[in-house]
């Protein structure tokens, strides 16, 4: 327990709480030293060390893709980790998450939160028993996240749902192995390239998606 939630009297975090939102901020701030802790349909999960091979790397992997994809899309905000308000019941740290800056479905809070619903998150979960894909899915899937990247380590498999009329559909690669996005043209990836961590090919392929002609009207659209 932190001194600060000792001198406010407070419980600290612990997971499988169920609060409210507001209580879990109560909490979540009196506590410093905790890195990760999230608030999935009211019940709370701290997160554990994060391990190199099965989170930090492919952490990696995944911002350095979105981070050329903003950089040439200006109107777009990337942020890692940062904490999404989403409903009373639903405040989360995604690893990684897309939004539109101006017309989107989210908003910067006066005291520096994401407010609403993120066009694009992805997350990097150990597996499919992860609570990425169960509570978190219908979490992200009934507040209209339009699209959700999920990449379990163990298995080295990459899913990525799109939301069509209430329910998450999966996007398949073509032919060439490729998952365009439907939320942000020209964000394209190599899945195969990905999983076997082959960066030059992610970002070459990336490269071919930002030369087409939706990204072009895309990025000329948010800049109108």
């Amino acid at each position: 327990m932190s001194a600060i939630s000792t001198i406010l009297n407070l419980p600290p975090l612990e997971s499988g709480d169920r609060l409210t939102r507001y209580e879990f901020e109560r909490r979540y701030w009196a506590m410093p030293s905790t890195k990760k802790a999230e608030l999935i349909e009211g019940v709370v999960y701290v997160a554990s060390p994060v391990r190199t091979t099965r989170h930090g790397r492919p952490h990696a992997a995944i911002i350095g893709w979105l981070f050329v994809y903003k950089a040439t899309t200006p109107g777009v905000d990337l942020q890692d980790n940062a904490t999404v308000r989403l409903d009373a019941d639903n405040e989360v740290q995604p690893d990684a998450l897309l939004r539109l800056e101006v017309g989107g479905t989210s908003s910067i809070s006066e005291d520096d939160y994401i407010d609403g619903v993120p066009e694009l998150i992805a997350e990097v979960a150990a597996s499919s028993a992860s609570y990425d894909l169960n509570d978190k899915f219908n979490a992200y899937r009934r507040n209209g996240v339009k699209e959700y990247l999920v990449w379990q380590s163990y298995e080295n498999r990459l899913d990525w749902f799109r939301l069509r009329e209430g329910r998450y559909v999966a996007l398949e690669p073509d032919e060439q192995g490729i998952i365009r996005s439907e939320a942000f043209p020209g964000l394209w990836l190599s899945v195969a390239a990905l999983q076997r961590e082959d960066l030059g090919e992610v970002l070459g392929v990336l490269q071919e998606g930002l030369q087409t002609s939706e990204h072009r009207e895309f990025a000329a659209g948010l800049n109108a």
